[in-house]
């Protein structure tokens, strides 16, 4: 086709048919996950994956505390999402904001005790809907491949330095 000129002189680098239908596969998987996890949670826990996840993280974090712009990295999403999602989590009792001591501007998000419970409630459906959904369908060769792909994913699109225009950034 015409339209689809090469590097070599000048143009875009169009996928390949075999690149074209991989990409496609892999936008329609990760919406549907999204989508199945997202219905999931609402359904067994009222709440939506990813405030799952902050959750999640809190859990993980020492003294079940983080402050916002880690918590904002972890997450990978904006400090405007964060700070909503947040409030709805506070507003449910699962989460708390206290100030920084040693950053007058910072501020930590804390799990409490009642989103510990949520948590201990929600993880066994949301992990068995994860394992449906992913896990049972690959064998532990496919496991260990697509986690090393999507780290170096990951990796390529979190690069180093102060110019870059990541969602925990803005």
């Amino acid at each position: 086709m015409e339209y689809m000129t090469t590097a070599s002189h000048g143009g875009p680098r169009w996928l390949t048919d075999e690149e074209q239908s991989v990409w496609q596969a892999y936008l329609q998987a990760t919406a549907l996950m999204e989508d199945h996890l997202d219905r999931q949670l609402q359904r067994d826990a009222r709440m939506p994956h990813v405030y799952y996840g902050l959750l999640v993280h809190l859990s993980r974090a020492p003294r079940r505390r983080k402050r916002m712009t880690e918590l904002a990295k972890d997450a990978k999403i904006t400090r405007s999402r964060l700070s909503h999602a947040v409030a709805r989590l506070e507003k449910n009792g699962w989460v708390r904001r206290e100030n920084c001591r040693t950053d007058k501007r910072g501020q930590n998000a804390i799990l409490t005790d009642e989103g510990e419970a949520m948590l201990a409630r929600s993880a066994p459906g949301h992990v068995e809907a994860v394992r449906q959904a992913m896990f049972d369908r690959l064998s532990p060769e496919q496991v260990k491949h697509l986690g090393e792909i999507m780290q170096v994913i990951a990796s390529g699109l979190q690069p180093e330095g102060t110019d870059t225009d990541l969602p925990w950034l803005r």
